[in-house]
């Protein structure tokens, strides 16, 4: 596989190819770009590189001491199965700025193998619960 970069650099996010991509995948299909714009600016984001091309595209909702929620995992469909998935969740997790956080969640209907790679779990215990809503117009 060519080297993969991973950058937390805002910068370098190509915002229409990241919000397309979002609104084209299960989970945000139902968003704007004003909604995108406004999480990425209120979230730690990472952006995945080959050759200086953005070909993936990943988000920490954080305090960044107590908590934190991987959000919007996603890789450009030519570039899925090199691994870059992989990458852009541990450069996440190992952030200097969120490497202390203990507890980490997050939410898949199709990649349990691959955050269970990093310790993840399915939810079980009853401790955990979720609000669904629709937000105020």
């Amino acid at each position: 596989m060519r080297d993969v970069e991973i950058s937390f650099d805002p910068s370098r996010i190509d915002f229409r190819a990241t919000s397309d991509q979002l609104m084209q995948s299960y989970w945000g299909v139902s968003r704007t770009d004003e909604a995108n714009r406004r999480a990425f600016d209120n979230s730690l984001c990472a952006g995945a590189y080959l050759d200086g091309e953005q070909v993936g595209f990943a988000r920490a909702i954080t305090d960044y001491t107590i908590f934190a929620y991987i959000a919007d995992v996603i890789i450009w469909p030519q570039h899925r199965g090199l691994g870059i998935g992989k990458r852009l969740v541990q450069a996440l997790i190992d952030h200097p700025e969120v490497r202390t956080v203990a507890h980490w969640s997050l939410s898949t209907d199709d990649a349990h193998s691959l955050y269970e790679k990093f310790g993840f779990k399915a939810s079980t215990d009853g401790r955990y619960m979720r609000l669904d809503r629709q937000p105020a117009a």
